[in-house]
């Protein structure tokens, strides 16, 4: 999973780059550069299994990060490589100033969306162009004048309802404003585990996108201090766990992901997939040669698995399924895949 850190110069967006990863990058660096980082995603599921198989290597899920330059000020425009970079990622957090008493993160955050909508309305409009040249391919036409017609009236792509196959005829414009969005709103260190006012959450919702709050000056520091500190200054803050913790969580919920396992005494590994996917297409993620000679799942709940103990005994209680193709992969499943090619 990679997900974007947007916002305007100041509003805190490297401070909580720095929060979520651990890195030390200078806050108010370099205007073009792209700052990158990896955390693993914690997950209590994954130590259980390690201690069952004792494997030569445990694999956690992963969240890459994308911090990237910010706009200079309320007005500019992002330039062509950053909206390039930008359409890469699979979800976008918009860091919005929240920490001052002339903050107005519901302007910025307009301002931010408005920008996504004109950048796929540049694309949709050039692809509609070079298509009325191009003879075959009238299915992409016609969606291609719906998105231009939303985007005309100022409205997102997520707004624009697609069957699977015009989705299908879409991924590859990887527009923006069809990205899942999370509106961060970057509150003062006296605000900290408190809730958003109702008119932040109200105009978030009419956007159709989602809202997440953190105190990023506060947290970052708690989030450098040693394990042992940490939670006592959390509680002294009002907060019930770090916002790295919080963060991880609401990307999944944006997405709409989970993870199924698979194990051995080689390795025990989390994989991400969106919730709702078939077996075959979950195969997919580990190589594309088991999706394409898929031949059954061997399928146990987590639960299950870690009340019996073993694969043997889940056999003996009848806990260990055979599942087809289209078996959809729950969250927690324990899987292992038989292939033939």
């Amino acid at each position: 999973m990679k997900v974007g850190l947007i916002g305007l110069r100041g509003s805190g967006k490297t401070t909580l780059f720095n929060m979520l990863t651990g890195l030390q990058v200078q806050v108010g660096g370099a205007k073009e550069e792209v700052h990158l980082g990896v955390i693993k995603v914690p997950d209590q599921r994954i130590d259980s299994l390690a201690a069952i198989f004792n494997p030569r290597k445990v694999t956690y899920a992963e969240i890459q990060f994308a911090d990237f330059p910010p706009q200079a000020k309320e007005g500019s425009k992002a330039s062509a490589t950053l909206l390039s970079q930008m359409r890469e990622v699979e979800a976008i957090a918009l860091v919005l100033r929240s920490f001052e008493a002339d903050s107005k993160p519901l302007r910025e955050l307009d301002e931010l969306l408005d920008e996504m909508i004109l950048a796929d309305l540049v694309v949709a409009e050039n692809r509609l162009a070079r298509l009325k040249k191009e003879k075959g391919k009238e299915g992409e036409g016609r969606v291609l004048q719906r998105c231009q017609e939303a985007l005309d009236q100022g409205l997102s792509l997520r707004s624009v309802p697609l069957t699977a196959e015009e989705e299908s005829l879409l991924s590859g414009f990887a527009f923006l404003s069809r990205k899942p969005v999370l509106a961060i709103f970057n509150l003062a260190d006296d605000q900290a585990g408190k809730d958003l006012v109702p008119e932040y959450h109200h105009a978030v919702e009419s956007r159709g996108i989602q809202a997440f709050a953190v105190a990023g000056k506060l947290e970052m520091e708690i989030a450098q201090l040693n394990e042992s500190d940490r939670e006592g200054f959390l509680q002294e803050a009002g907060l019930k766990e770090t916002a790295r913790a919080r963060f991880i969580r609401a990307c999944y919920h944006l997405l709409d992901l989970i993870s199924f396992f698979t194990t051995g005494e080689d390795e025990v590994k989390a994989w991400t997939i969106r919730r709702g996917t078939p077996a075959r297409k979950a195969a997919g993620k580990i190589h594309s040669d088991i999706e394409r000679g898929f031949i059954r799942a061997e399928v146990v709940t987590y639960e299950e698995f870690i009340a019996l103990g073993s694969e043997v005994k889940c056999k003996e209680a009848g806990k260990l399924r055979l599942e087809g193709k289209d078996y959809t992969v729950q969250d927690g499943d324990i899987v292992h895949f038989r292939f033939n090619v």
